[in-house]
């Protein structure tokens, strides 16, 4: 931690209220969490007792001071959680909001434009880890005959839960080698789906939305993609 504080007090914040905030974080962060950066709130007006987000590799915090600086309130999101982050620049400082999925959205004001933006910046790269993980690739060895090699222990890898795909005649695959796998029941779904010419904007709009999903799922290739949105926008 000391090690990033000290990356982190390069920028304009004030190292008095830094330390306040790791002093109360030394006993909240769990084990292997590190803190990646902390904005502090600085208002126009002399603010004694400023916000601040902390946001380490495991979730989002925002500390908020009360009873005159004795005590803090921390309010605390993991990654899996959060949905989307935005910042708003102004002439004054920067607005740092982030929603979560169960559709809650929390603001902290008056960040300088610095560190809003580096805070935006870690939070699109944690966000981005979760839904592209890290798989390793398979380890490969040349057995010689007559030499005894030693046992490869498995890796194991953790799932990561992909979005459920709503119709399943929004996977055709576009090689015939794939399509010859595919069962009668999804095929006899493709052939009863209508045709994009017979479809509403609305309808067209919701097939877009849905291969985003199977490429953002790794279902279908990125040509496989760019070909379905093109004949989609055909009659748009």
């Amino acid at each position: 931690m000391i090690d990033n504080l000290k990356k982190i007090l390069n920028e304009d914040q004030d190292p008095k209220a830094i330390e306040k905030i790791t002093s109360k974080l030394e006993n909240l962060l769990m084990t292997n969490e590190e803190v990646g950066y902390i904005a502090v709130q600085k208002k126009p007006a002399i603010t004694v007792l400023p916000d601040s987000i902390v946001v380490t590799n495991k979730r989002i915090i925002i500390c908020k001071p009360k009873n005159l600086g004795l005590s803090m309130e921390f309010i605390d999101f993991n990654w899996d959680e959060v949905a989307a982050s935005f910042v708003k620049e102004g002439i004054l400082g920067s607005d740092f909001t982030f929603s979560t999925k169960n559709e809650l959205t929390h603001t902290v004001d008056y960040l300088p434009k610095n560190q809003a933006r580096k805070l935006y910046t870690f939070a699109k790269e944690q966000m981005d880890a979760l839904k592209n993980p890290v798989v390793s690739n398979p380890v490969v060895v040349e057995v010689t005959p007559g030499v005894e090699t030693a046992p490869i222990q498995e890796e194991i890898i953790e799932e990561v839960e992909t979005e459920e795909v709503t119709s399943f005649a929004e996977i055709m695959p576009s090689t015939p080698a794939v399509q010859e796998t595919i069962s009668e029941p999804v095929q006899q779904a493709a052939s009863t789906e209508k045709k994009l010419s017979e479809m509403s904007s609305d309808e067209l709009f919701a097939k877009l939305q849905n291969y985003k999903k199977l490429l953002d799922n790794g279902l279908i290739l990125q040509g496989e993609y760019d070909k379905l949105k093109a004949e989609v926008l055909q009659y748009m």
